[in-house]
């Protein structure tokens, strides 16, 4: 019973403290496979550098460390290292997550916004910025988590603050418009 009743409190420990699975100890993690890139190379339609990680959904077949690469197909995260950041729109980001819900077409991008230059700051990025955390982003492609307007069907997410989840909720669905607006706006 003390067994169960630490593992209910780790559990409850790691949502309260916004950690993604992958993230977690040893014990509670999926070994899902991944892959270094040993030079830099196209994945989804981005230059990815050298030392990404590219980790796949899990398929019970590969499990951890891969000496070569998976099919794009199953890609579930772009992870960058060392402080790398590759331009998404303007700003540096430093992994891209497919949505754990897989209904929905899109993925979570993670900005370092430390990165972004003053004088490369846009009305996009100030915005995203002020919600300090993920963008979601609905697409119409899968094969495409470049920032390719022409793709982008929606921005579903910034934090946990702003969700399209929450129709109802005015401001949300305002802010997340105002996010959309300048990501489709013509340049």
């Amino acid at each position: 019973m003390k067994f169960f009743k630490f593992l209910f409190t780790l559990f409850g420990l790691l949502l309260l403290a916004g950690c993604r699975l992958e993230n977690a100890p040893k014990g509670l993690m999926i070994d899902y496979p991944y892959f270094i890139t040993k030079d830099s190379m196209f994945v989804k339609k981005i230059m990815v550098p050298k030392g990404t990680e590219l980790i796949y959904q899990e398929d019970g077949f590969n499990k951890g460390k891969q000496e070569k690469i998976l099919n794009e197909e199953n890609l579930k995260t772009i992870k960058l290292h060392n402080g790398a950041t590759i331009d998404w729109g303007g700003v540096p980001v430093y992994e891209i997550e497919l949505f754990f819900n897989t209904k929905m077409h899109g993925f979570t991008v993670y900005a370092n916004f430390y990165r972004l230059s003053k004088d490369k700051k846009t009305k996009f990025s100030e915005l995203w910025q002020s919600c300090n955390d993920g963008l979601g982003v609905t697409v119409k492609n899968l094969n495409d988590w470049s920032f390719n307007p022409k793709n982008i069907s929606d921005i579903e997410s910034c934090s946990v603050s702003y969700q399209r989840y929450f129709k109802e909720d005015a401001k949300q669905q305002k802010f997340l418009d105002s996010i959309y607006n300048e990501v489709t706006k013509k340049k």
